[in-house]
């Protein structure tokens, strides 16, 4: 069956002065009319009246004629109204029950970013010109787009370490379902070890925000001497705090893509457990160190790889006993705190190491969860919905 997957490709770029000036202008008008809708939208929302995009898309044509906004007329009209449609998914979202209502853009802590579709830009021979721009974006290109690609919709941004972002979404043919391998493995996430497997391989956590401590900390020790304003050393200080971030978020990243790659490739079915990141973080001893390991970006990647790939990703009930049950005879301990990372079974006698016994355990549970034809994304599309584990067991009931 051919697949059709979209992927979207980002390059860092150097803008000229006139394009880091048309760009930062175009941030603002886009944040403008984000927040001008929004409100608009919420004081009708007070009256029980409904708002939608066509009536938001007409009210920023009026806006434009009047004197204190025609400077939203000075810059590219397509990244105002994918401003306006992205307001309208919000909504959606909130009106489904999948998210909170929208919230109001910040000059200084929401993303810079404009979204340009293919009327506003062109792409041709290797070279990209924007809307309203006579030269084309200075991208290095670090890898190629795949041959005869055509962008759908780019996408332009600036980070807090003062960087500039093109990204470009398009259709990657390259991208095909695997031979099958027939292999499956559990993987446990842990602080000590990131991941470990059920074969035994434990990857090690390479803690890049740890080895990056020292410097972070005395660069944001320079920012809280700073007098708090607009001032330029401030703004000095800010950025360099910025940039160490990027550079952790960035070696991690690129640590869970080839880790995550590398599973996918190698196995058929991945079986991993419905971690609640969100409410371990509140731990405030652990709290850096799970935040650091980033086991949600890890899910996501295997996610979305695995549905490239035709892999089968299977997530466990958050609440199955992996570390507690005996992966030999199954029997079930009491008590197994966090510092003990051996044990031995009382009934068959096996030592276990905690990690390797969980993901044997993970494994076991997730094949029979596939075979019996349970969900495999407990509590994410629907809240408070029912994990595989236990649609496993209410299929046994009469």
């Amino acid at each position: 069956m051919a697949t059709h997957v979209k992927r979207a490709f980002k390059y860092r770029f150097y803008p000229t002065d006139a394009q880091a000036a048309e760009l930062s202008r175009t941030f603002g008008c886009v944040r403008k009319v984000y927040n001008m809708a929004l409100a608009a939208r919420t004081q009708a929302w007070a009256r029980r009246e409904r708002v939608n995009y066509n009536q938001t898309s007409a009210m920023l044509t009026a806006w434009k004629k009047t004197e204190d906004l025609a400077f939203l007329g000075e810059v590219s009209s397509v990244p105002l109204q994918q401003a306006l449609r992205h307001l309208q998914v919000a909504f959606t979202h909130f009106f489904g029950k999948r998210a909170k209502y929208p919230r109001f853009k910040s000059r200084k802590k929401s993303r810079k970013s404009a979204e340009y579709t293919t009327s506003a830009f062109r792409f041709l021979g290797g070279e990209l010109r924007l809307a309203k721009m006579s030269e084309p974006l200075a991208i290095v290109w670090s890898r190629p787009l795949p041959e005869g690609a055509s962008p759908s919709t780019v996408t332009v941004s600036q980070d807090a370490a003062g960087r500039w972002f093109v990204s470009m979404l398009c259709e990657d043919p390259t991208v095909k379902p695997l031979p099958s391998t027939g292999t499956a493995v559990g993987i446990d996430a842990g602080l000590n070890h990131l991941v470990t497997l059920s074969t035994g391989e434990k990857i090690t956590n390479p803690r890049h925000e740890r080895a990056d401590r020292i410097r972070l900390a005395k660069a944001q020790r320079e920012l809280s001497r700073k007098a708090k304003g607009d001032g330029a050393n401030r703004s000095k200080a800010r950025r360099r705090v910025a940039k160490i971030h990027a550079r952790i978020a960035d070696r991690r990243r690129d640590g869970l893509h080839k880790l995550t790659t590398r599973l996918v490739r190698e196995n058929q079915t991945l079986v991993i457990e419905d971690l609640t990141v969100r409410n371990m973080v509140r731990n405030r001893p652990l709290a850096r160190a799970i935040s650091d390991a980033a086991w949600r970006e890890l899910r996501m990647m295997l996610e979305y790889k695995a549905a490239w790939y035709r892999r089968d990703l299977v997530v466990v009930d958050r609440f199955f006993p992996s570390s507690k049950l005996c992966s030999t005879c199954g029997t079930l301990q009491q008590k197994m705190p966090l510092n003990v990372r051996e044990w031995t079974c009382e009934t068959c006698g096996t030592t276990h190491d905690r990690d390797v016994n969980a993901a044997k355990n993970l494994l076991a549970v997730g094949l029979t969860v596939s075979v019996c034809g349970a969900g495999v994304r407990p509590q994410r599309s629907t809240p408070g919905g029912q994990s595989a584990t236990k649609q496993k067991t209410s299929q046994r009931e009469p």
